[in-house]
């Protein structure tokens, strides 16, 4: 290899190398396509592991299933006259108690707010944090009435963390937020929850400060 010309030499290194990094590329290139996958299906492999394992009826599956049945029973016959009274006295009871009421109203508000009739983290906007800079942060409007903790010209803004499952709660002017009108409220929660890098199909209309003038806020 030292008697071969030094040029030949050289593209035989440069090739070498072009080649490994063509590897490189095509390795990050299938674990980009790949890792979604896995975790997905160990998410959810684990997660029906885990409801299966607590009625342990030695059936594969049959015990998940007898779970999620109940649930969408319980569900459906809770709308019915015959489980919603029971439901109704047994959150009176529930709410009577001091630790628990605190802790049950808050649970019942966060499984209502993503998953009930009445979802809250459905209105996405940008609030300017600061009007020199032009800073703004994403997230969604939660309440729009904060007239009983005396604060009529404001409204609560609830800011989801990026790669995370926490958030903060912002009470800002109404002057300050523009809604994100034709963005759907979940490509808005995956944009933020993913730092930014997931992409929103549709071109948000931006609707600014007349919000506030014309009462959509």
């Amino acid at each position: 290899m030292s008697n071969l010309p030094a040029k030949r030499y050289d593209k035989i290194n440069d090739d070498s190398e072009n080649i490994g990094k063509q590897i490189v590329s095509y390795f990050l290139q299938g674990l980009v396509l790949l890792a979604p996958f896995i975790v997905t299906f160990y998410i959810l492999y684990q997660l029906f592991v885990y409801i299966d394992n607590i009625i342990d009826l030695g059936i594969p599956g049959l015990s998940m299933l007898i779970i999620l049945t109940s649930i969408t029973a319980i569900g459906y016959f809770s709308k019915t006259y015959l489980l919603a009274p029971f439901f109704v006295y047994l959150e009176k009871i529930v709410t009577k108690l001091p630790l628990a009421k605190i802790v049950y109203t808050s649970l019942q508000d966060l499984f209502s707010a993503f998953m009930g009739d009445e979802q809250k983290f459905d209105t996405p906007v940008l609030v300017v944090l600061n009007k020199q800079s032009q800073l703004k942060k994403m997230g969604f409007i939660t309440q729009t009435d904060m007239s009983n903790f005396g604060l009529e010209e404001e409204v609560a803004v609830y800011f989801p963390h990026s790669y995370n499952f926490s958030g903060n709660l912002f009470i800002v002017p109404k002057e300050n937020v523009i809604l994100l009108k034709n963005v759907n409220a979940s490509d808005a929660m995956k944009f933020i929850v993913s730092g930014g890098v997931t992409s929103v199909e549709k071109k948000a209309d931006i609707v600014r400060n007349e919000n506030a003038e014309n009462g959509e806020i």
